[in-house]
């Protein structure tokens, strides 16, 4: 029996962070205190926990501490843990991607660029961005105003005239010089400036030019710093939301409507509105709005930066202000409207959070149909909770790949996809492919481990299907019903055959039916699954440099190779004193070079 009174007593006074765990060891709850002891106390001695937390405390069999030097440290080891364990009574906040940014490289004349994923040293990044909308429209902007350029470093450093963007007026054309490196540099910083939400400060400079060079009677380059006043002001009056100050605020609404819970999170920097997006948590049954809204703040701004103030439509513990002030290096307020305009600005973050209940109701409804009747259709004795599906992608039998994707309850689950490189097989045989592809995947579930999913559809016709049926009935799994999904006449979608198991004859669903829509649905992402697998190996081995298979010729040598010579068409053409001329080519390398390229 588990002694909570013994653990009470042994637990420190310090903050850190607990994990409440059941009898086999799995963690039930991960949490933070200011105080371990007090805080976990709390859980045995009251008597007015939720429903919620009452289940839970009532599984617990044994709790592991974690102490740390701050109630900061705290949250972020807190945030960490719930993100790797997922413990099933934790309120979860999980994007399927990240939030994108605007990237400034570390080049000596930097891109401009759309970044999502994990920081490169030396460049520079602002956001987080609610959405790529966002990012793409302020890169535009930037592009018009300050005409940074945007390609990639291998175009910028092999180009020998301008490109389309300089000939509009999107680009200054730094790569053939059309413009100082200073010259650059000093519109980059006002780019960074503009980001960092200091418009009336880049106006100013720019407008500071703009008398400098009339002064100096150069006409033509005011006029140009004219225009770019001009552009950028306009932009500004389009998109300021009726703010007039430059300032970043995030504004974050919990609703709670249809059994459903949603955080809306918007973001204004430097005075405009860039939009909001809708978070649903997962594990928030019964779960308080206020609860939901302070586990979004404390996940969500443990891995973005907080802004100096954020709006909430609920009040928050002051607990809480304090931690989010301590992560982001400054204070942090978490505040109720104070006037018109950002009353209004909730009043918006809470009415799209409405939307957004309302469109998944719809979905979730939608999704619960389609499965009822596609259950109905194969005469299924349980509900069709989770479908995979496979198929299977080639050009001729080159780089062979085959998807898995996985439908959950009517959505996709793109963290389970799979992809398998099919290998040692014929050259073009799918039967062997799609055998190769399912004994991978289901040779687990056969030894008992992995999820069993309730149907398998197989993308083709009664080929692969039968090799399908073949390698399960080996696996010992010939109850999984797998059914095939055979291109129709001309391979016009609604005219599919399903290809059900235990008859010969082919079912064709009317083109309106709600369950050939989700086969239809689910055939389609395996289909777009596997193709892309399939490109990305295929180019792999396309674009494999000759020179990698030149010894002595290692990733260092090839990259100054290519350089000096502008690509491997270049390296080609070059003769051996050409070659010789490379820092670290030996002239018996530069032979061997030469003789394996001809």
């Amino acid at each position: 029996m588990f002694d909570s009174k013994a653990l009470i007593r042994s637990l420190p006074e310090e903050p850190g962070v607990y994990r409440m765990l059941d009898a086999e060891g799995r963690v039930l709850y991960v949490g933070k205190a200011k105080a371990l002891k007090k805080r976990v106390a709390s859980y045995f001695q009251k008597t007015n926990l939720s429903p919620r937390i009452r289940l839970m405390v009532g599984q617990v069999a044994s709790v592991e501490v974690s102490a740390t030097r701050s109630e900061a440290e705290a949250l972020i080891l807190e945030n960490n843990l719930i993100k790797r364990l997922a413990p099933k009574f934790n309120i979860l906040f999980r994007d399927d991607k990240s939030y994108p940014y605007i990237e400034l490289s570390a080049d000596a004349c930097p891109r401009i660029a759309f970044h999502r994923g994990a920081f490169d040293k030396g460049a520079r990044y602002f956001g987080p961005f609610p959405n790529a909308q966002a990012v793409r429209e302020s890169i535009h902007l930037l592009q018009r105003v300050f005409l940074l350029r945007t390609c990639e470093n291998p175009v910028f450093q092999n180009r020998s005239r301008p490109c389309l963007l300089h000939q509009i007026g999107r680009c200054s054309a730094p790569c053939v010089g059309l413009i100082t490196e200073a010259d650059y540099a000093a519109d980059v910083r006002l780019a960074e400036m503009f980001l960092k939400g200091r418009h009336g400060e880049v106006i100013e400079r720019l407008t500071e030019a703009m008398q400098a060079e009339a002064d100096r009677l150069h006409f033509e380059k005011a006029a140009a710093l004219r225009d770019q006043i001009r552009s950028l002001q306009k932009v500004l009056h389009r998109q300021y939301v009726e703010s007039a100050r430059e300032e970043d605020v995030d504004i974050v609404a919990a609703v709670a409507e249809r059994g459903m819970l949603v955080i809306n999170h918007a973001m204004v920097r430097g005075g405009r509105h860039l939009g909001d997006k809708a978070h649903f948590p997962q594990n928030a049954q019964d779960c308080a709005p206020e609860e939901a809204l302070t586990a979004f703040l404390e996940q969500h701004y443990a891995d973005h930066p907080a802004p100096p103030r954020v709006l909430v439509n609920l009040d928050v513990d002051a607990e809480c202000e304090a931690i989010l002030g301590g992560m982001a290096g400054h204070a942090v307020a978490l505040q109720r409207p104070r006037h018109e305009m950002e009353r209004a600005w909730l009043a918006m973050a809470e009415k799209n959070a409405r939307h957004a209940i309302e469109a998944q109701a719809m979905l979730k409804a939608n999704a619960e149909g389609r499965l009822e009747r596609l259950r109905d259709v194969l005469g299924a004795a349980e509900p069709l909770r989770r479908i995979e599906c496979f198929d299977i992608s080639h050009t001729l039998g080159e780089a062979t790949v085959a998807s898995c994707v996985v439908c959950v309850d009517g959505a996709m689950k793109k963290g389970e996809y799979r992809r398998y490189n099919i290998a040692g097989i014929t050259p073009g045989d799918d039967y062997a492919a799609m055998r190769q592809a399912l004994e991978r995947r289901y040779e687990k579930v056969a030894a008992g481990e992995g999820v069993r999913p309730d149907l398998i559809l197989i993308d083709g016709g009664k080929g692969q299907v039968g090799a399908a049926r073949d390698i399960l009935a080996e696996l010992g799994l010939a109850d999984l019903p797998a059914v095939g999904v055979a291109k129709g006449e001309e391979r016009k979608p609604g005219l599919e055959t399903l290809l059900l198991p235990g008859t010969d004859e082919p079912l064709n669903l009317p083109a309106n039916d709600p369950a050939l829509h989700l086969i239809q649905q689910v055939r389609d992402e395996a289909h777009r699954f596997a193709i892309a697998g399939h490109r990305a190996r295929r180019a792999k081995v396309r674009n494999r440099s000759s020179l990698e298979d030149i010894p002595g010729v290692g990733p260092a040598k090839r990259k100054r190779l290519l350089a000096q010579f502008g690509g491997l068409q270049g390296v080609k053409s070059a003769t051996v004193e050409d070659l010789c001329r490379v820092d670290g080519i030996s002239r018996k390398l530069a032979e061997e070079i030469y003789n394996q390229l001809h």
